[in-house]
């Protein structure tokens, strides 16, 4: 049995066909420090990474800072905290103290319900397809290819695309509830069958052999072994996607959707608005009540939203995790 020498510690010594030592990637073999070259090496790696968490995370909490400190008034304890029970339940209104985001929350939901119904399925079964019916060859693999091109494709487009599709070509009326949940629904489409298809894929082929083994048809396989398997991945992957949805203005914008409403949407054909929508239209008010309290308070309100989103794709995983142990 032959033994590959690490090209680093070969370098230290005397080569097989006696060329000199030191010829490798440490450029201090030959003298010795070569140990202390490989730790230096390690601890700068380290550190960069160590840099790099740490840069992510810090933006994080300057922004949240940032706008904590207008949206709770923290530096103004003449004004109370624009976040209230009267910003979460009033209509917008012109005057800052009575400007409330009732009508872009419950539009944004009323998205979000749409998305689900109208994309989820669709997004899973075509996962479900790709990875345990469709059959190998050169259509399916260019497929999968266009699916993960498609999921970094930018959000505007997909803003044209529902305008022409759902709008222009079916003759929805534009920015109605309907449309924009359809639209934003074709961004997270592609997200939705890539996290389906790589839960799919996590789960061993043993299982699927065990259950073939003892009899079972694939139907009964894919209902009773793999999607309860993969489920856990699965729900945190369209989770996580509705988490990107909620945020998404570009989309809601090309479909015509009001900035600011002022009553709430009660079916899927009212006119709708969305949160990030509502705080670009307070960010051009030219109160500066609207510009930095009001502003703030409902990306308080927006991120408080998402992070709950993603609170609940983490508590499912892992309560279906625990559930198969």
């Amino acid at each position: 049995m032959s033994v590959e020498p690490d090209p680093e510690t070969a370098g230290e010594g005397a080569s097989a066909d006696g060329t000199a030592a030191g010829s490798g990637t440490n450029p201090f073999a030959r003298s010795g420090w070569g140990p202390l070259y490989r730790a230096l090496r390690d601890k700068a790696f380290a550190y960069a990474l160590l840099f790099a968490a740490l840069s992510g995370i810090a933006m994080v909490f300057i922004l949240l800072a940032y706008v904590a400190v207008d949206a709770f008034s923290l530096l103004d304890p003449a004004h109370s905290s624009w976040v209230d029970w009267q910003f979460l339940t009033s209509l917008p209104s012109r005057t800052p103290a009575e400007a409330g985001f009732l009508a872009p929350i419950v539009g944004s939901l009323l998205i979000l319900v749409v998305m689900v119904f109208a994309v989820f399925p669709i997004g899973i079964g075509a996962a479900v397809y790709l990875e345990e019916y469709a059959p190998e060859n050169r259509i399916t693999r260019i497929v999968r290819i266009n699916i993960a091109n498609l999921a970094g494709v930018p959000s505007v487009v997909y803003g044209l695309l529902g305008l022409a599709v759902f709008v222009r070509g079916i003759g929805f009326d534009s920015g109605i509830v309907l449309v924009g949940g359809l639209t934003v629904g074709l961004l997270v489409l592609p997200i939705v069958i890539v996290s389906s298809q790589e839960a799919l894929r996590a789960v061993p082929d043993s299982y699927r052999q065990a259950s073939r083994g003892m009899g079972a048809s694939e139907w009964q396989t894919l209902r009773n072994v793999t999607l309860p398997q993969a489920l856990p991945g699965i729900l945190t992957g369209t989770i996580l996607a509705l988490g990107r949805a909620i945020g998404e203005t570009a989309p809601l914008i090309m479909i015509g959707a009001a900035t600011s409403v002022f009553s709430v949407p009660t079916t899927l054909f009212d006119s709708v608005s969305a949160m990030p929508m509502q705080i670009y239209n307070w960010r051009a008010r030219p109160q500066p009540e609207f510009r930095y309290g009001v502003v703030a308070a409902g990306v308080v309100v927006l991120l408080a939203t998402m992070i709950l989103l993603n609170a609940t794709a983490i508590l499912l995983r892992n309560r279906y995790q625990r559930s198969d142990t």
